[in-house]
This record gives C-alpha cells, sequence and structure tokens, in this order.
C-alpha cells in the first residue's frame, strides 16, 4: 500500500501564487510516475501535470508556463506543485496521484482545495 498526504492548498487572491506538496510513504517503487489532477464542482476530474521518475514532466495547456511539477527521489518521496498566476478557473479540489512499474495502478491522496478568489 501507498500513503500520499497533501498540504498546501489554501484561498489566495487571482494573479497570486501557491505551493502544494505531497509526500509519499508504504510501498515506493524506484521506478513512477507521480502527478497531480484537480476537480472543480460539476466537472470531471483532469490532469494538470505529471512527471516521471527521471524528471520528465508533462503540463495541461491551460497552465503550461504558470504552473511547475517537481519531485524529490529521496527515500520518501516528496511531490510539489508550484502554482503562479493563478486564475478563478484554477479553483478546485487538487489531488496527488502515485503510479508505479508498470503503470497498472493508481493511488490517490485525499485532496487539498485550492481556491482563487477576490
Amino acid at each position: 500500500q501507498v500513503q500520499l498526504v497533501e498540504s498546501g492548498g489554501g484561498l489566495v487572491q487571482p494573479g497570486g501564487s501557491l505551493r502544494l506538496s505531497c509526500a509519499a510513504s508504504g510501498s515506493i517503487f524506484s521506478i513512477d510516475a507521480m502527478g497531480w489532477y484537480r476537480q472543480a464542482p460539476g466537472k470531471q476530474r483532469e490532469l494538470v501535470a505529471t512527471i516521471a521518475t527521471g524528471g520528465t514532466a508533462n503540463y495541461a495547456d491551460s497552465v503550461k508556463g504558470r504552473f511547475t511539477i517537481s519531485r524529490d527521489n529521496a527515500e520518501k518521496k516528496t511531490l510539489h506543485l508550484q502554482m503562479n498566476k493563478l486564475k478563478p478557473e484554477d479553483t478546485a479540489v487538487y489531488y496527488c496521484n502515485y503510479r508505479p512499474y508498470p503503470y497498472t495502478r493508481d493511488y490517490w491522496g485525499q485532496g487539498t482545495q485550492v481556491t482563487v478568489s477576490s
């Protein structure tokens, strides 16, 4: 089993910044992919960004140039999402995702609320 604990959500004004973090523990594999997804009220969960063990990152078009995903591959893997120039449409519950090789199973965190409003 894998446990994911997220932190860093909150309320921010448009144009502001937030940094999300996710700490992974349990049966961690050496090869995996980690990522952030989000779900706004009344909408499906969508990909925000993913990053592989080697550091290759992938972003949704809506966040390119504003968000940066990074990870620490120490014994206890940690995932981060730096969110800049936040917009009201970024408001959602953000979920940390862990997908170990061979990428056939997903683990999810409990989610953290991000609200962008003046």
